[in-house]
């Protein structure tokens, strides 16, 4: 009998544990299978440094041919990372943050770098990660390039 009670407490208990976890929402990630086809759509596209960041601003990829100076590894990965944390190209946030004096600020703030060649990346309407580059011959070209190797795996940079 007392076994018997101990087993019915112990499936409420498991019962109301399992009714009481919330739902969480779902997400798509950037996995390190696409994150190398970016790399090597980037390497197609320019020769530049680049890096991918996933959804939670972690590197998957990051490269720097030899013939790139070695700041632009930290340039492209500060240009990612400012793509994800404002789902905008940088060389259009750059371009909102010197017409806006509020905005002034930004370059203050370390992880950003609002020069372009980051763009954010979407599959469908979701924010999956970012591409930075640096190096491949200027703001323009660098972000050239990370749009053709977004778009060369399915990638989009808006929304």
């Amino acid at each position: 009998m007392m076994l018997k009670t101990l087993l019915s407490g112990a499936a409420m208990v498991v019962a109301i544990n399992a009714q009481a976890a919330p739902a969480l929402p779902r997400h798509a990630e950037l996995d390190l299978t696409t994150a190398r086809q970016l790399a090597d759509a980037t390497l197609a596209h320019c020769t530049g440094a680049f890096s991918v960041l996933d959804r939670g601003g972690n590197a998957l990829v990051s490269m720097r041919p030899e013939s790139v100076g070695p700041h632009n590894a930290v340039a492209s990965q500060r240009k990612a990372y400012t793509a994800l944390s404002t789902k905008t190209p940088t060389r259009l946030f750059a371009e909102r943050a010197r017409n806006n004096p509020e905005a002034s600020n930004l370059n203050s703030i370390p992880e950003l770098l609002l020069l372009g060649g980051g763009v954010p990346l979407f599959a469908g309407s979701e924010l999956v990660g970012a591409l930075g580059v640096a190096g491949a011959g200027g703001a323009e070209q660098d972000e050239a390039c990370a749009i053709s190797a977004a778009q060369a795996v399915g990638l989009t940079i808006t929304r």
